[in-house]
This record gives structure tokens, C-alpha cells and sequence, in this order.
């Protein structure tokens, strides 16, 4: 089984300025997805970073992580115009899918409630899990984005079980830190992950190590789980 360790350029739900320096540093350690926010950077700086990963033979992914409904929509405009391949997060399901009509995004919408910024994710296990049915089954949804870390009661739980819900990747995200947490998504089911302020911080690896190193361990760490 392989699973995606998507990079994210981001610090609390926000691509960082340096972000640029960044993907240089995930692409000489091997990283091959990498990502950023729909907050932080104007579009032009987020159209470089797209071009900048791309040309590095990477996956770029935009997370949207605002609430509003035409916020959203002009997100996925974005993601459109600059040429991301990975759209990730959103509610408002319907109208950004209206959006990419025509496109070759692929689309991870976020199931369950979704609040503030950073998100988190609200509800019952059962509510998320009956909003995950309800997504992975229409069209042009590629597959799910679930804020898994920024939930706060049983997360393994609530990850195998939206794992078992669809046949459709599910892709988890929100304040992945750890060894163990990644030990406990693969084994869920999950297809791929995110880390961004954990690596970005040094907070990752047990020592405060610069950000190669950073990835350097999630990268091993990733190869080394038990399925």
C-alpha cells in the first residue's frame, strides 16, 4: 500500500511567506505533493508556487479553508485559472463543483461541520460519517478531505470508519504532528496526509531539527508503518 505525504506550506491554516523556499527544500528531500492554502498569499503568489511545484515535477494541492460560500467558489476559481491538480477542503460542495466543470481538478470537499479558522471539525461520529456518504457519491468528487486531528473525540474511530463509508480515497489532515497519528490513519485506511506547521516549526521530529531533516523523518517514518 502506497500513501501520500502531502506537503503543506502552511503555519495555522495559512501559507507562509517563505513558502517559495520551501518547495525548493521538500523537492531536494524527495517530497512529491505539496500544497498550500486558499489564505495567506495573494493569487499571483500562488500562482508561482503552483508553477514552481509543477515544474518541479511535483502534485500541487490548494487547501480552502475559508467558510463563506463565495469565498469558496472564487477558491476554486483560483485553483482553475492557475492550474493546481489538487483541489482539497470546502463545504459549499455543489457550487465548486459547478466551477470545475470542464476541469481536470481533482476535488477533496471536507464532510461533516466544518467552523472557524483554523477548522475544525464539529458533530457526531455518525453525522460525519452520513455527510461522507452523501460527498464521496457525487459526481466530480474525487474523494475526501477530512479533518481528522481537529476532531476532538475518538479519532481512530472516526477515521476507519469514514475510511469504510466510501470506496473513494479519503485523505486526512489538521495538526498531523506525530509518528503515532500516522501509524493510526494508515492503518484506518487512509490514501494519503498532511503535515505542514508541525515540519514547518521543527515540532515533528523529536529534536528541533531544520525542515529537510524535518521531512526526511516523515518521509521514513511513512515507509516504516505496519500496516
Amino acid at each position: 500500500m502506497t500513501i501520500q505525504f502531502i506537503f503543506m506550506l502552511t503555519k495555522d491554516d495559512k501559507t507562509v511567506e517563505d513558502a517559495d523556499a520551501h518547495i525548493l527544500t521538500a523537492i531536494s528531500a524527495g517530497v512529491k505533493h505539496i500544497g498550500f492554502k486558499n489564505i495567506g498569499l495573494p493569487v499571483e503568489r500562488l500562482k508561482q508556487l503552483n508553477n514552481m511545484i509543477r515544474v518541479n515535477g511535483a502534485t500541487s494541492y490548494l487547501e480552502v479553508v475559508s467558510l463563506s460560500e463565495d469565498s469558496q467558489v472564487e477558491s476554486a476559481r483560483v485553483a482553475k485559472n492557475i492550474g493546481i491538480d489538487v483541489l482539497l477542503g470546502g463545504t459549499h460542495i455543489d457550487a465548486i463543483l459547478a466551477e470545475l466543470i470542464g476541469t481536470d481538478i481533482q476535488f477533496y470537499p471536507f464532510p461533516g461541520v466544518v467552523v472557524g479558522h483554523p477548522s475544525v471539525l464539529t458533530g457526531s461520529i455518525d453525522e460525519i460519517i452520513t455527510s461522507a456518504r452523501d460527498i464521496a457519491v457525487k459526481e466530480g468528487v474525487t474523494g475526501l478531505d477530512l479533518l481528522a486531528y481537529r476532531f476532538n473525540e475518538n479519532v481512530p474511530l472516526l477515521m476507519q470508519k469514514v475510511c469504510q463509508a466510501t470506496e473513494k480515497p479519503v485523505i486526512m489532515a489538521g495538526s498531523i504532528s506525530s509518528p503515532s497519528q500516522i501509524n493510526a490513519l494508515v492503518n484506518a485506511g487512509a490514501a494519503g496526509f498532511t503535515i505542514g506547521t508541525a515540519a514547518i516549526d521543527g515540532n515533528y521530529a523529536s529534536q528541533e531539527l531544520p525542515l529537510a531533516a524535518q521531512l526526511h523523518q516523515i518521509i521514513r517514518d511513512t515507509e516504516q508503518v505496519k500496516y
